[in-house]
């Protein structure tokens, strides 16, 4: 090397010097905005694998066998016993939607996925296969302290448990759920993402991500009751100050509310409430010290009080609770903690996903203290935002406001949502306003709306942003938005996700042109994944319109091969992912 280096340094102009060639610029093909070349679809996928894709996708056209599915499954399993049964899977649904049974089996899939230019979004998407009855049973338990849930003033009745609606997996068809059992079934599942981390930092070259459902770590009565917290003390600020909206939008000052406050704010306690706020020169942030919630003992029964505008007396926020479920608490931010901290030492990037609105406000607040903490420097951490709720384009507002005050790097993957039948029954059913889009259509103008101002405001904030949809017109209206804004693929700005198994028309295209494209990746034993395959079989039949291209284009690729003679084609990618 020494050699070469003396060689190079003494190389006469115009003779080429010995040195290492320059790398060779990765393989990039044009992009096809219309999506409509099998070619380019399905350059990755074997003949065989064609015909499984086809061949799933029509039985997810048949009704009766979707609606049917699980019922199906079972007898086929008692007829053919479970060793064959999950050699029928592995050649059918388990075989399209799900990498393998653990990461050193996924391991063939991610690398032929990253070779046409396309990355991972790890699940282990394994799930409890219980009957309704017990789904019941553990929510409500889950969901009442044990100081009980008597009627307060000034209670917001979403944010209480309803028995009907307690199997949150009633009308969602793509998205996991999870049931607290207890404390230690928690730190399992916290377990489980760490082995999702390793997975990715070893498998995808840190360039995979991994999903977290806050739910998964925790107790469901306390996400509702910050949630509860949260709301009510938009309307507390609502109540003194006038306006709609989080506490931030109102950018009122200390000075503000001790106005309002008026003789009051001399009490001692009042003063002490004051103290505690979040504030900068633009305003009041927080009304609480949410920066101490992810590593200090935050007692909830004394942190969310607030002081009667009449009387000046402090009154609690927060419904009863109980020492014990305190201590929950913390241990469930000390388990996404670890998560996060580990995620970081792994140069992992973390999505904690979605979920329904009654525990929406607390994981999205919670959500951002961890980006606060952890997004100064990249984007490590990205919150999910449900495009179908009228509200999220006024909480990405707030929310991109607050991470500019306070000097972090923002991340959202934008989704239409998993909840959208539930919600909209759960809100009749207990008289509460809706919290839904009223359509299809308006749901995709919510989207594009908050994909619009995103990107607006994109390079010159630190905000990053994945497009998870299946959506030709929302995956073509991001793209002419960054043509709009002078944002590259290679600005690390917009990046791209679908499911594994549907969509390939859209993702392998975006990938193998150079935009940052991912697969969301679930693996987990057979037997294991069986809930999350009903959902696929059922979500793939609620888009037959999408599905019907997908089909046409199977078709026209199987034909041309056996046309060509490429029938025995063998797939060997020589794309880099972004």
């Amino acid at each position: 090397m020494a050699l070469l280096k003396r060689l190079a340094a003494n190389a006469p102009r115009g003779v080429r010097a010995l040195s290492t060639p320059p790398p060779t610029p990765p393989t990039r093909d044009e992009l096809d905005l219309s999506f409509n070349s099998p070619k380019d679809a399905f350059k990755s996928k074997k003949t065989s694998e064609l015909v499984r894709a086809y061949m799933v996708y029509q039985i997810c056209s048949i009704n009766w066998i979707v609606e049917n599915n699980a019922m199906l499954m079972k007898r086929a399993r008692q007829l053919i016993g479970q060793r064959l049964f999950e050699t029928l899977m592995k050649a059918t649904f388990y075989g399209q939607f799900v990498a393998g049974e653990d990461s050193d089996k996924i391991k063939p899939t991610i690398d032929r996925l990253r070779s046409f230019g396309v990355k991972p979004i790890l699940d282990y998407s394994v799930e409890e296969d219980l009957s309704q009855e017990e789904a019941e049973k553990r929510e409500v338990s889950a969901s009442i302290s044990a100081c009980g849930d008597k009627e307060e003033e000034g209670q917001l009745k979403q944010y209480h448990v309803e028995q009907r609606f307690a199997d949150r997996r009633y009308k969602v068809t793509s998205a996991r759920t999870y049931f607290y059992l207890n404390e230690a079934a928690c730190e399992k599942n916290m377990e489980a993402f760490l082995k999702s981390i390793d997975a990715v930092a070893g498998i995808t070259q840190s360039t995979g991500l991994m999903a977290v459902k806050l739910t998964a770590l925790g107790r469901p009565q306390l996400l509702l009751q910050l949630s509860e917290v949260i709301m009510r003390a938009r309307n507390y600020m609502q109540q003194i100050a006038g306006g709609t909206g989080n506490v931030l939008t109102h950018h009122k000052t200390i000075e503000d509310l001790q106005r309002y406050f008026g003789e009051h704010s001399s009490k001692p306690e009042v003063q002490e409430f004051m103290k505690k706020i979040t504030s900068d020169k633009e305003g009041i942030v927080h009304l609480f010290p949410w920066s101490n919630i992810l590593d200090k003992d935050m007692n909830l029964s004394d942190s969310f009080r607030v002081p009667d505008p009449k009387t000046g007396q402090m009154r609690r926020l927060i419904s009863q609770i109980s020492p014990k479920e305190e201590e929950m608490f913390r241990n469930m931010l000390r388990r996404l903690n670890h998560i996060i901290k580990t995620a970081d030492e792994a140069d992992v990037r973390v999505m904690i996903d979605a979920e329904q609105t009654y525990f929406q406000p607390a994981i999205s607040r919670i959500c951002m203290e961890v980006m606060r903490r952890y997004n100064k420097d990249k984007h490590l951490v990205f919150n999910t935002y449900q495009t179908y709720l009228k509200n999220t384009f006024n909480e990405i507002v707030t929310d991109v406001e607050q991470a500019q005050r306070q000097g972090f790097h923002w991340g959202a993957k934008l989704v239409r949502g998993a909840y959208i039948e539930q919600e909209r029954a759960r809100a009749a059913a207990m008289g509460y306003e809706d919290p839904t889009c009223e359509s299809v259509e308006a749901t995709t103008a919510s989207f594009h709306r908050c994909l619009k101002e995103i990107l607006s405001k994109a390079k010159k904030n630190n905000l990053g942003i994945m497009v998870a949809s299946h959506n030709e017109d929302t995956v073509r209206y991001a793209i002419q938005l960054m043509q709009e804004h002078n944002i590259r693929p290679e600005d690390k700005v917009v990046c791209f996700a679908q499911l594994l198994g549907m969509c390939d028309h859209v993702t392998f295209p975006l990938g193998q042109a150079g935009y940052s494209a991912y697969k969301y990746v679930p693996y987990g034993p057979v037997m294991e994944v069986l809930p999350y395959l009903s959902r696929r079989a059922n979500e793939n039949r609620g888009f037959l319109s999408k599905i019907k291209k997908e089909k046409g284009l199977l078709l026209k690729e199987i034909a041309r091969r056996v046309v060509t003679g490429q029938m025995f084609y063998k797939p060997h990618g020589n794309y880099t992912p972004l």
